[in-house]
């Protein structure tokens, strides 16, 4: 059995933005450390490996509206499983809109209301007409991370509950909320996508860390953290545009 296994919850549906190159990366840094890594894709058509096991982390990415459903319907058999797993610590790295998969409902334009899973107590507002993009600066643990958003939603409620990285520049769960993303335990669910691990080395680390890597090390360490360098430059310029 590999050192660290990572799950991907359906890959075939939460691929967009080239979020699943985080795992890539993420596999390329567990060699960089002399240990061997196993990846556990799940379809949608078959029992999450993390039922029956308990990986080092598990990841799911931005899809569409559509998948949305189909992820909710899919998960919510093992929401009890899910809230175990939280607790006892279990890394859960979840980008984009799939954050959205965990709180209590979406509210659609129209009025109506799809259940997620209600495990975070947040509810997530669709406006189809009314994309949301923008570049996006915060800290967490004194770690400056950069990244970017296009969504379509935003998240209300207490923030303050569940905190994860703090606003700088740019908007948090919603606009004004001086916190983005959802910290509980081991879990870290944000609205940043793309290629995040890769454009922040030094988050990276601290994800290896939390999945048992004693001072852990990226690949492309020196590389990365030139361009990380240049990019947090770039966003802490206040003439740099962020939408």
């Amino acid at each position: 059995m590999a050192d660290k296994v990572i799950e991907i919850l359906y890959p075939e549906v939460s691929n967009l933005y080239g979020d699943p190159f985080n795992v890539k990366y993420l596999v390329r840094c567990i060699k960089e450390n002399g240990l061997s890594a196993e990846v556990q894709e799940d379809s949608l058509n078959s029992e999450p490996y993390f039922v029956k096991n308990r990986p080092d982390l598990i990841y799911l990415g931005p899809m569409t509206e559509h998948s949305q459903e189909l992820v909710i319907e899919r998960l919510m058999p093992y929401r009890a499983r899910i809230r175990e797993l939280i607790d006892a610590g279990v890394v859960f790295f979840i980008t984009g809109n799939a954050v959205e998969i965990f709180e209590k409902e979406i509210e659609c334009e129209d009025g109506t209301k799809i259940p997620c899973l209600d495990l975070y107590p947040f509810i997530a507002k669709r406006r189809m007409f009314n994309r949301y993009n923008s570049l996006f600066l915060g800290e967490f643990e004194g770690i400056k991370i950069v990244g970017n958003k296009s969504q379509f939603t935003h998240s209300y409620g207490d923030t303050s509950k569940y905190p994860f990285i703090k606003v700088t520049r740019g908007d948090g769960l919603a606009p004004g909320e001086p916190f983005e993303g959802i910290k509980d335990k081991n879990f870290l669910g944000t609205y940043l996508l793309g290629p995040l691990l890769p454009l922040n080395p030094r988050f990276t680390a601290y994800l290896l860390g939390l999945m048992g890597i004693e001072n852990p090390k990226t690949v492309f360490e020196a590389e990365a953290m030139k361009a990380y360098e240049i990019r947090l430059k770039e966003f802490e310029n206040p003439t740099t545009e962020l939408k």
